[in-house]
């Protein structure tokens, strides 16, 4: 981890590989590259197609496209473009929002499901594989770990 002597006279130095924010990207690069190489082929998805699809599968009543942004962190372009790409595919609809004629819910079709269900045990074993050298409680460690970062960032540092 990149850190500074505060009683030092030099400035810090900043190594970027011994920098967190890096190390956390370069990692989540790398595992995303694999992940989305896997999609592509076996799929035609693309991460933020397959992103949509999988959080539109946990929500019951479908979800709108701010939701969407507002659980994955992806931008509205990117949310936008992947949920017209999944419309004319035929794997995703629109559905009017009761609350808000502006806005409509993002559901799965029949089409879309039957691709979710094809698609999450792959996804599981990918998953499987990438973190198939590490023992549970280190896994278990690393997730904790990755939630307090959320939390901190969350939180406004």
């Amino acid at each position: 981890m990149a850190s500074s002597d505060a009683s030092s006279s030099e400035p810090a130095q900043l190594r970027l590989d011994d920098f967190l924010p890096y190390r956390l990207s370069f990692t989540s690069n790398l595992v995303s590259d694999t992940v989305a190489g896997t999609y592509i082929a076996l799929f035609d998805l693309r991460i933020p197609e397959w992103r949509l699809i999988a959080v539109v599968a946990e929500e019951e009543g479908g979800i709108t496209q701010q939701g969407i942004g507002a659980r994955t962190r992806m931008d509205k372009v990117t949310v936008s473009r992947a949920a017209i790409a999944l419309v004319e595919r035929g794997l995703m609809a629109r559905m009017p929002h009761k609350g808000d004629k502006r806005s409509h819910h993002l559901v799965l079709t029949e089409a879309g499901r039957e691709l979710y269900a094809a698609v999450a045990p792959k996804a599981l074993e990918l998953e499987r594989r990438i973190f198939a050298r590490f023992d549970p409680e280190e896994l278990a460690a690393f997730t904790r770990m990755l939630r307090r970062i959320d939390a901190a960032i969350l939180d406004g540092v």
